[in-house]
């Protein structure tokens, strides 16, 4: 089936998640997973498949899969294992457009989350492994002008403003010294566009992601040559 251009999120969706977050509880959910999988699954895929073309022109790299599981929609069950929070349900759309070369949500991505408080796009590396954090530290002390030009960008400036949490001293190994030991000292690689929900109700959301994606250009780029993988 072609991609459809534009998808859009719905309000039945948001209503949704609200009553969700209100009755999140497995009951609940089994009863009323027939209007999850209409309401909330159905759309997202839509989305997801809407956004194919797009990424192919921008960031041939990156997937944009519509599948219900093993795709760009991340999970609706929470994993409560580790967590004192024993919510068994996510109560928001997270869709991870993935490089293909990825192994995990780690990975070089861009990402959209939707939930009846909050509306963000974000592109980058969460948490990156061990290794891949060690790259891009390097990268940018090895390319320091590439990554302030990455950074100060227009376009991704006007998007964008860098996140994520940092160390409270500098790595070992890095000079404390260093004119970007600010950034260097990052635990993630990061940047995240903060919107409305009324945003993600708008015919033109899906236009507007597109367009702070393609905006994310130069630091994708520095971060997929800094993990070694093609942008």
């Amino acid at each position: 089936m072609a991609a459809q251009r534009y998808a859009i999120i719905e309000k039945q969706t948001i209503a949704f998640l609200e009553e969700l977050a209100a009755n999140n509880n497995r009951d609940w959910f089994k009863e009323n997973k027939a209007r999850y999988e209409e309401q909330v699954l159905d759309v997202a895929l839509r989305f997801i498949q809407s956004m194919q073309d797009p990424l192919a022109e921008f960031a041939p790299h990156f997937t944009a899969i519509p599948q219900r599981m093993g795709g760009s929609l991340m999970r609706v069950y929470r994993d409560t294992r580790f967590s004192k929070n024993k919510l068994p349900y996510k109560t928001n759309i997270g869709i991870q457009f993935r490089h293909e070369q990825a192994r995990d949500v780690h990975s070089p991505g861009y990402y959209v989350h939707i939930d009846p408080d909050q509306v963000f796009l974000g592109v980058g590396m969460w948490r990156p492994d061990s290794d891949s954090l060690r790259a891009i530290r390097e990268r940018i002390v090895a390319k320091p002008t590439e990554w302030k030009r990455a950074l100060s960008d227009t376009k991704f400036r006007r998007h964008f403003n860098l996140g994520g949490e940092s160390l409270l001293r500098p790595p070992r190994g890095f000079d404390k010294e260093h004119e970007l030991i600010d950034d260097i000292k990052r635990k993630s690689f990061i940047a995240v566009r903060n919107l409305d929900v009324a945003d993600s109700l708008s015919p033109q959301f899906q236009r507007k992601v597109e367009t702070s994606f393609n905006a994310a250009a130069p630091f994708m780029r520095f971060l997929c040559k800094a993990v070694g993988v093609p942008f």
